[in-house]
C-alpha cells in the first residue's frame, strides 16, 4: 500500500491512504541503515509504502519514494546532522514578526537561502498587524523592500483580527505549503484563521524572554478544504545553514546570481577580489548590506540565534 505522511511524532507516523484513511506507521528495523544521515529518515510530505500489521491494526513503512525536494536544517544536537523539516513542498511560506518575538534579518535569509538550495518557493507573511505603531510601520516597509526588490513576495496579515486572511487562502490554493518562523510568530494563530475547526493550541510568548513558547510538538499536514495541505512545524530558535559548499553559497542569493558571471575571476568568491560585480554593485547600493553580512555569515559558518 502507498500513502502520505501527515504526521511525525519521532518514533510513529501518520500515513494517509488514497482514500482518506489515516493509519498509525513504524518503520521496519532495516529502513534506518540504507544511507540516510539526517536525524529523522522521514518526513511529513514524504510518499511511503507500507504493510499492515493485521492484529495491531498499524502498519509498518517499508519503501520511501523519490523525493520531488525537500526543506532541511541543520540539527541543534552535538551531532549537527541534519533534520529534514518536510518534503515535496509546493512552496514555503516563513512568518515574521518584528516584535514578540522579533525575527531578524540574518534568520530570514538563512531560510531563503535553504528554500533557494533545495528549489522550494518561497515568500514571507508579516504577522501579528494588529500590534505596528507608527515606527514599526516604517520598519516593515524597510523590510518589504528588501525582499521585494529582490523577488521575494511579501504580505502584510493579521492573523487574531483576520486581516488579508482571504489572500492567504489564495495563495495556498492546491499546493502543498509549508508554515515556519519562530515560536511565538503566530503560526497556529493563522493557521487557525483558516481553518477554525482546528482550534490549535495557541500561547502567550513569555514576557521575560519575549520568544514564543512552543505550541508545535511535532510537524502535521492539514487538508484545506478548497484544495492544497498545510504543513505545520514546531517553531525554529535557530536555523543552521547545511549541505551547502562555499562555492555554491552565492548561487542561493538572487541579487549575488545575476552578476556573479560579470565578475573578473569564475571562482570569485564575492569577499576581498579585484573585479567582483558584487562588492561593486554593494558599493553602489544594489545590493542590501544585511543581505551582504547574511552572506559572509553562512559563508563563514557562524550559525546565529535571533
Amino acid at each position: 500500500m502507498r500513502g502520505l505522511i501527515t504526521k511525525s511524532t519521532g518514533s510513529w507516523y501518520q500515513v494517509q491512504t488514497p482514500d482518506g484513511e489515516r493509519i498509525d506507521c513504524r518503520i521496519k528495523g532495516i529502513f534506518r541503515t540504507k544511507g540516510i544521515t539526517t536525524t529523522n529518515p522521514l518526513a511529513v510530505g514524504d510518499i511511503v509504502d507500507f504493510e499492515m500489521e493485521p492484529e495491531q491494526g498499524t502498519g509498518v513503512i517499508t519503501k520511501l519514494q523519490p523525493r520531488k525536494n525537500y526543506i532541511i536544517r541543520k540539527s541543534i544536537n552535538l551531532s549537527k546532522q541534519g533534520q529534514i523539516i518536510a518534503a515535496n513542498l509546493d512552496q514555503a511560506l516563513l512568518i515574521v514578526t518584528l516584535a514578540s518575538p522579533r525575527t531578524s534579518l540574518g534568520f530570514i535569509d538563512r531560510f531563503l537561502v535553504t528554500a533557494e538550495a533545495y528549489d522550494i518557493p518561497a515568500k514571507l507573511i508579516f504577522n501579528k498587524l494588529d500590534l505596528f505603531s507608527d515606527e514599526g510601520l516604517e520598519i516593515l516597509a524597510d523590510y518589504k523592500a528588501i525582499y521585494e526588490k529582490i523577488g521575494y513576495p511579501c504580505y502584510e496579515v493579521s492573523a487574531l483580527e483576520g486581516t488579508n486572511i482571504k489572500l492567504v487562502e489564495e495563495l495556498l490554493k492546491d499546493k502543498v505549503t509549508l508554515f515556519s518562523g519562530h515560536s511565538g510568530v503566530g503560526k497556529s494563530s493563522l493557521i487557525n484563521a483558516l481553518l477554525p475547526d482546528l482550534d490549535l493550541r495557541t500561547h502567550q510568548v513569555s514576557d521575560w524572554s519575549d520568544k514564543g513558547m512552543h505550541t508545535t510538538t511535532f510537524a502535521e499536514m492539514f487538508e484545506l478544504p478548497n484544495g492544497g495541505f498545510i504543513i505545520d512545524t514546531p517553531g525554529i530558535r535557530e536555523l543552521g545553514v547545511i549541505d551547502i559548499e562555499k562555492p555554491e553559497l552565492s548561487h542561493f542569493f538572487p541579487e549575488m546570481r545575476e552578476r556573479m558571471h560579470d565578475c573578473r575571476f569564475n571562482n570569485c568568491r564575492h569577499i576581498n577580489e579585484p573585479g567582483c560585480a558584487v562588492l561593486e554593485a554593494l558599493e553602489n547600493g544594489e545590493i542590501e548590506l544585511s543581505r551582504y553580512e547574511s552572506y559572509l555569515s553562512i559563508y563563514n559558518g557562524n550559525d546565529t540565534r535571533a
